[in-house]
């Protein structure tokens, strides 16, 4: 019996490989194609069986260890491009092309196979031990009416730590993304951070100016709620919402590849009233540039990390949020020893 998904890992994630993560997005799955990718350092080929419903394998041929994933995709079976060797969609090994009649190695032959499902547009992997106890987290809005939805994959140079860090930070955008997002005003902010065992949730309390949108996206001048969400072990949300008819949400699917190596599936999800399907060309534009800018400080940061050690940062009372992320992560990584982080508020204060 082979070992499990963690226990071959250089690196020691604890249970953060019982969880689904995406491996590709739905429409990066062709029924011609299979297509490989990394998953905590675990090699996966993932294709479409019988009917189109996705596969997910070990990308190692039980032959002479060629990646199947380039190989090649016939009648809901994966050939090797090797030898040919070929597998059906739970993994075994169906036709040898080399073997004659009378010897059948195939037989009981079979590369592992991992539960793999097909939800609001991505493909899921789960990795942990015995099956899944539970669905993949629903990405928000997908396909809802009056919504216009799509997602952006961006691959990046450091740990899922950080990278859930930086996609709920405020005060880094107006340094990151000035005259993009938004403009240092020396103004006061506040909000409320909350903490549980499964996320961490923070409220802002101030009025929020995001450049553009307080203009183009808020001519009314409606008031803007803000909420910024982690949810265990490798989800972010961030909400935006103007009244009860304006609405901009970005959901982030974190895959971890190896520790300063990420895979993201960015969902954006938006309602504008009669604007939303004239607003998606720009939008599409500009949430790229944004993520471009996020990749180089993320990579400036992982270079430096992978260097000098990962030491408990200096921080701030804005910092609270990163401590909270901090030790729900720090717990998977642990193995779940001892109890859970448990329930905790605060109330924050900023400049920004």
């Amino acid at each position: 019996m082979s070992a499990s998904p963690a226990a071959r890992m250089r690196w020691s994630v604890g249970t953060l490989h019982r969880a689904w993560y995406a491996a590709c997005t739905s429409a990066q799955l062709t029924a011609k194609r299979p297509l490989g990718c990394t998953i905590l350092e675990e090699p996966l080929v993932v294709f479409r069986g019988p009917g189109g419903a996705p596969v997910a394998l070990a990308d190692r041929c039980l032959h002479r260890n060629a990646k199947l994933s380039e190989g090649d995709v016939f009648d809901g079976c994966l050939g090797c491009p090797y030898h040919g060797w070929t597998y059906d969609c739970e993994g075994r090994l169906v036709n040898v092309p080399s073997e004659s009649p009378e010897h059948r190695v195939r037989e009981g032959k079979a590369v592992e196979a991992f539960p793999c499902r097909e939800a609001d547009g991505l493909v899921w992997v789960w990795l942990g031990d015995g099956p899944p106890d539970r669905d993949p987290l629903p990405m928000p809005w997908h396909h809802t009416d009056g919504w216009r939805t799509y997602y952006m994959t961006t691959d990046f140079e450091n740990g899922v730590t950080n990278l859930v860090e930086n996609f709920m930070d405020v005060p880094h955008t107006v340094f990151v993304h000035a005259h993009w997002f938004r403009n240092a005003k020396r103004r006061h902010g506040e909000a409320t951070c909350r903490r549980t065992p499964d996320d961490v949730l923070i409220t802002y309390m101030h009025q929020d100016d995001i450049g553009f949108a307080d203009w183009a996206l808020n001519p009314e001048r409606l008031p803007l709620t803000h909420t910024d969400r982690f949810i265990s072990p490798n989800v972010t949300r961030v909400d935006y919402t103007w009244g009860d008819r304006r609405s901009f949400i970005i959901s982030s699917q974190i895959t971890p590849i190896s520790p300063f190596r990420s895979r993201v599936y960015t969902a954006i999800a938006f309602r504008f009233g009669l604007l939303t399907p004239l607003l998606e060309p720009f939008f599409r534009w500009y949430t790229r540039q944004v993520i471009a800018q996020d990749v180089v400080i993320m990579r400036n940061q992982g270079q430096n990390l992978q260097r000098h050690g990962e030491a408990r940062f200096d921080a701030t009372e804005a910092d609270w949020v990163h401590r909270y992320i901090e030790d729900l992560r720090e717990w998977r990584e642990g193995g779940e020893q001892g109890p859970p982080p448990g329930v905790e508020e605060r109330r924050i204060g900023f400049w920004i």
